[in-house]
């Protein structure tokens, strides 16, 4: 064990270091006399200043006021790390306008009157600076115009240096400077061991978030998927039905029966998509022979892409102070306003532009822990509120990224099952909070909470009675009843009333409704 081992000098220096820096002066003492014993060779502390870092904050605060260009640069160098001078823009950006200062220092202390020689120097200084450290800022365009301040013969009346020579300028500095200061002092006393854990600290966060967005992606993706393999799965089912039908057609021919009209414009109906069927249907006529088989040939053609123009952005923090403040006739019309702007916007790049608005100005407030927000429109004395605001939270919850920015607020989940309890089971605003809670079930935080505030007991009830309820309400009970029962604590749930949810399940099960 007395070898020593790759990097153990550095580490034990490190452990060294920071025992010193929390003063536990016994343990230090103690720590070096082991390790001397067990031929630990203890690296020799780090070259840092031993002067105070308020002290030299103070003296390179009396040079900055004082012009004093040299003294000031020279505790700059002594004081300041070369890695945060080589790596540090911010340092950097500084530095460059510490040398203007000094650079037209005499020019403001003199008006303009200054000795030739000094403001020679000067200049000559600020020139080699320029060409040295500073010619790394020659591609920013912040700073190109000042590469030509050395070569204008009078640069107080100069459009582009007038500015300069403002005393509100040179105030601005100083505090930059004396903030900088602050921070960078006072870490080149912070021993490397807790800088390293900070570091580290905060690769792990970046990783996190970065995980966080692929996770996201992730979900968007296997959505669209998921979405695209049922239409297929629909279209195939569709395709085989209407392909035994066609077959018993054909017999019927050869047994010498007429097809109708009729008959065809039912079959050419169920082939093509939704979108098309009723302007379609009474667009053929089935009197001209080849008059189906063209339109459903031609349905089948690619669509041309068109480009689609980005809307306009908003004042979102006027939208949401009318939102909180403003009469409830305001507030519908708002709402349904930005709902529509969602889910009227074409997928892809247009639409989710509008939800990344939504999300980066928090429409909803979601962020906010204040008493007045927008997600309290749910409670409402207006029923019109009410609905619209259910409207737009089902809208973000319709998308995967909307899903992720509802769920941060915590107090979300528990007013939509508020609102879901009080509402009408007849009214749009039920019908709404219901379909923004199935589509929380996809997301597995929000499906523990709702399981554990006992939703699928609530859900039972209401499938008891299929009779009173719409088709989407019933469609969105059974999903959202099916999501939670995936999990074991949901079917846990369900294994205290097993009875009550087989009755409820057997009647589901011979429901008309092919969905259901």
């Amino acid at each position: 064990m007395g070898d020593v081992l790759p990097y153990e000098a550095e580490l034990l220096g490190l452990v060294g270091e920071y025992l010193d820096f929390a003063e536990f002066e016994e343990t230090v003492k103690v720590f070096k006399k082991e390790c001397k014993i067990k031929g630990k060779p203890l690296p020799k502390p780090a070259d840092v200043s031993s002067k105070d870092p308020l002290a030299v904050q103070e003296d390179l605060l009396i040079a900055f006021e004082n012009g004093e260009q040299r003294v000031f640069f020279q505790l700059w160098e002594e004081h300041i790390l070369s890695s945060v001078q080589d790596n540090n823009l911010a340092a950097q950006k500084l530095e460059f306008y510490l040398h203007i200062h000094f650079a037209t220092f005499l020019l403001k202390q003199t008006m303009g009157k200054a000795d030739k020689a000094e403001l020679e120097e000067r200049i000559s200084y600020f020139k080699a600076y320029l060409e040295t450290k500073g010619a790394e800022l020659s591609q920013t365009t912040e700073f190109l115009p000042f590469y030509a301040l050395p070569f204008v013969p009078n640069p107080m009346v100069h459009p582009s240096f007038k500015k300069l020579f403002h005393d509100s300028w040179t105030l601005d500095l100083r505090t930059r400077l004396e903030k900088f200061l602050s921070l960078t002092l006072k870490a080149r006393q912070t021993p490397r061991l807790l800088t390293l854990f900070k570091e580290s600290g905060q690769c792990n966060k970046e990783m996190l978030q970065h995980l966080h967005q692929q996770l996201v992606e992730s979900e968007h993706r296997t959505m669209t998927y998921l979405k695209r393999f049922n239409k297929m799965q629909a279209d195939y089912h569709n395709l085989i039905g209407v392909t035994a039908e066609l077959v018993d057609s054909l017999e019927a021919t050869v047994n010498g029966k007429m097809i109708t009209p009729e008959y065809l414009q039912s079959i050419c109906v169920r082939l093509f998509s939704n979108q098309m069927r009723q302007s379609v249907a009474q667009s053929i006529d089935f009197t001209r022979p080849g008059t189906a088989s063209t339109m459903l040939r031609a349905s089948l053609a690619p669509v041309k892409m068109q480009d689609v123009p980005l809307l306009p952005s908003l004042d979102y923090e006027k939208v949401k102070k009318d939102l909180i403040t403003g009469s409830d006739r305001l507030k519908a019309f708002l709402l349904q306003a930005l709902r529509w702007r969602l889910t009227t916007s074409y997928p892809g790049e247009q639409r989710d532009t509008v939800l990344q608005a939504y999300i980066s100005n928090d429409l909803l407030d979601c962020h906010n822990n204040c008493q007045r927000i927008v997600l309290k429109l749910l409670h409402s004395k207006s029923e019109v509120v009410r609905q619209y605001m259910a409207r737009l939270i089902n809208a973000f919850a319709s998308l995967a990224e909307g899903r992720v920015y509802l769920s941060q607020n915590p107090m979300l989940l528990q007013m939509l099952e508020e609102r879901l309890k009080a509402e009408d089971k007849d009214s749009l605003t039920w019908e709404n909070v219901l379909g923004a809670l199935q589509k929380f079930s996809l997301r597995r935080a929000l499906q523990s909470a709702m399981i554990k505030d006992g939703l699928i007991f609530w859900l039972v009830d209401v499938l008891t009675d299929t009779d009173c309820l719409s088709d989407y309400t019933l469609e969105y009970s059974v999903a959202l009843l099916m999501n939670l029962c995936l999990r074991s604590a949901g079917k846990k749930m369900c294994a205290r009333i097993a009875n009550h949810v087989l009755r409820v399940l057997s009647d589901l099960l011979g429901h008309e409704n092919h969905e259901v």
